[in-house]
């Protein structure tokens, strides 16, 4: 090879490297270009095929609204079958919601207007489209009918509903009743309720100047925060036990009242319960037994940490509206504090569907479910679209604990402070009374919490009854009458 042709070929591949390195950048930016297209395209492709109804079915999405031009509004139905909400049409051909059993499931079910609530909200995706079949479908779209909605069915039971309303009376207050071991939510009341077949009227009263402070709309069951009483004690009582071994060989002398860290603690009506051991002191709700136990034998950290593993200060597994219940005890508070915190009193504070799901952790061993109130969703013909499957929150005491303290829970019933309501019954009950002063005046809220068929736990029954004082209606006698609906059946 020449020594001319030797440099022309250096020359370009002088040239060609050159090149390449300028050329690098673009190389570079045409790669990422590529790799950006591909990576929109294929999550698009997911949306449409994954995400694109999760969207949609969001409660704030604005799109839902659209869909009443194509669709009648579905119906919600209990688990037995029940009309809880429907959609009728007048002569004139406008589509009003019905409410056939009025107030009984008002806060649950909720309402179709003022932004929705309830099971109108957040299933209203799915009360708002059709899955009747395609010859229905092509019918209705000829005759320029609208396709029927589908049916939300619901875990609701309709007679054991009726007996929490019919316990309540007038009384204000909330009962939530829960499957042990499913989590399906059997029973939500809450009194003082309205009727949402007059939604409009409910409506201005409750936003005129004579009707601000009315809570009729609000959902005592799981927004209502009242101090727990003595179903505290139930809390109290599994860390006494965790922290002493030799839990059994405990012992109080009760003489009425007596004073801890400064601070006056009586039992009810001053009784003195003598000689108790741990399993007597929590049947017969021992006041000074248990600021004994908090004062002197338990570590509030430890309490503290005991009571945030059963969602105290933190967040339920539950998809609607809620308050978040609070403990603020600690090793660094005021040690006067002790005495009236570990009985349910001071500033702690819980819903009775919180209370609900502490005592279901209990029956199922330790393991709490997460609370669902949608069975499954049909079309209009009744054929199943989709079924929903309890699923576990997680594991919140251990199982031996639970086994320890279900005992006390029974001797509670059987002899103990619910034994007037329980003791006797077909069905065995564990569970806790509760009175828990709400003011300075000696006024009360009535508690009950518990679950029946010990052995094989069948429901779980959370009730809180507001100024017990006056209207002298227990919780105790209203989860009565809703365990022997339950049995009824």
């Amino acid at each position: 090879m020449s020594p001319k042709m030797q440099e022309f070929l250096d020359r370009e591949r002088e040239k060609n490297k050159k090149n390449r390195i300028k050329n690098k950048p673009i190389v570079f930016m045409t790669y990422v270009m590529v790799l950006t297209f591909i990576a929109m395209f294929s999550y698009l492709i997911y949306f449409m095929v994954k995400d694109s109804e999760t969207v949609v079915a969001n409660t704030s999405n604005k799109r839902q609204d659209s869909f009443v031009k194509f669709v009648k509004r579905g119906d919600i139905v209990s688990s037995d079958g029940e009309v809880l909400a429907t959609t009728e049409v007048d002569e004139e051909g406008n589509e009003i919601r019905r409410y056939p059993y009025e107030g009984l499931f008002a806060h649950t079910v909720g309402y179709n207007s003022y932004g929705r609530a309830g099971l109108e909200l957040s299933e209203n995706f799915d009360l708002m489209r059709s899955h009747v079949n395609v010859m229905s479908k092509v019918s209705n779209d000829l005759g320029d009918d609208k396709n029927p909605g589908d049916t939300v069915v619901t875990t609701l039971n309709l007679k054991m509903q009726q007996a929490a309303a019919e316990g309540l009376g007038s009384a204000k207050g909330a009962v939530v009743a829960l499957d042990a071991s499913t989590g399906k939510i059997l029973v939500m009341y809450s009194s003082p309720t309205f009727n949402p077949n007059d939604i409009d009227n409910v409506w201005a009263s409750v936003h005129s100047e004579e009707g601000s402070s009315s809570t009729v709309l609000l959902n005592r069951a799981t927004q209502g925060l009242y101090a727990p009483g003595s179903t505290f004690k139930v809390i109290t009582a599994m860390e006494y036990i965790k922290e002493h071994p030799d839990y059994e060989s405990y012992t109080h002398n009760c003489g009425g009242s007596d004073i801890f860290n400064s601070v006056s603690i009586r039992c009810s009506n001053n009784n003195a319960h003598g000689e108790l051991d741990l399993k007597g002191s929590l049947a017969r709700s021992c006041n000074t037994s248990f600021a004994n136990i908090g004062v002197n034998e338990i570590d509030p950290d430890k309490l503290n940490g005991m009571a945030n593993s059963l969602l105290y200060n933190g967040k339920l597994p539950y998809d609607g509206d809620y308050s978040k219940s609070q403990f603020l005890l600690t090793g660094d508070s005021n040690p006067s504090e002790i005495p009236q915190t570990v009985i349910g009193q001071g500033n702690t504070l819980v819903t009775p569907l919180h209370n609900a799901l502490i005592m279901q952790a209990i029956a199922n061993g330790g393991t709490m479910m997460r609370p669902m109130m949608v069975e499954r969703l049909e079309n209009a013909d009744g054929a199943v679209l989709q079924t929903n499957k309890p699923k576990a929150y997680g594991k919140v005491l251990e199982p031996d604990l639970t086994q320890k303290i279900i005992p006390m829970l029974q001797e509670v019933c059987m002899s103990g402070t619910a034994s007037e309501y329980m003791a006797g019954k077909p069905y065995s009950v564990a569970g806790k009374t509760g009175t828990a002063e709400y003011d300075n005046n000696g006024n009360c809220n009535s508690w009950f919490v518990g679950f029946t068929n010990v052995e094989s736990p069948d429901i779980v029954v959370s009730v809180v009854v507001e100024d017990y004082t006056t209207n002298q209606i227990s919780g105790t006698s209203v989860a009565s009458r809703v365990m022997d609906a339950y049995y009824s059946e």
